[in-house]
């Protein structure tokens, strides 16, 4: 069975830190470009960032440009969500996801996605 994982999620205040990690299991994903999303209460999932399948190129939505930072080993598990000054409005559940398909370079929607995780709840408090 595919599965991604996500830990590394709670409370913060703002302007702290978090990271957050995505383990997979079930096959093989180091060829795919791997993602994060969020998703906020009455919100639409949204674009966080993502990460090629070497690790060389990552593109990030704009609210979260210069702020967070996607890393991965290409030999290795997990992918890592570094997220830093974070802001009240970051609160979200976060969602790991895979792309075969697509490159990295523009947001992707919630159609390119082969493969979620189950989220984990990230708040960041004023």
């Amino acid at each position: 069975q595919v599965q991604l994982v996500e830990s590394g999620g709670g409370l913060v205040q703002a302007g702290g830190s978090l990271r957050l990690s995505c383990a997979t299991s079930g096959r093989t994903f180091s060829s795919d470009n791997m993602g994060w999303f969020r998703q906020a209460p009455g919100k639409e999932r949204e674009f966080v960032g993502a990460i090629n399948w070497s690790g060389r190129r990552t593109y990030y939505a704009d609210s979260v440009k210069g702020r967070f930072t996607i890393s991965r080993d290409a030999a290795k598990n997990p992918v890592y969500l570094q997220m830093n000054s974070l802001k009240p409005e970051d609160t979200a559940v976060y969602y790991c996801a895979s792309s075969a398909r697509y490159p990295v370079g523009s947001v992707w929607n919630t159609n390119m996605i082969d493969y979620w995780g189950q989220g984990t709840q990230v708040t960041v408090s004023s």
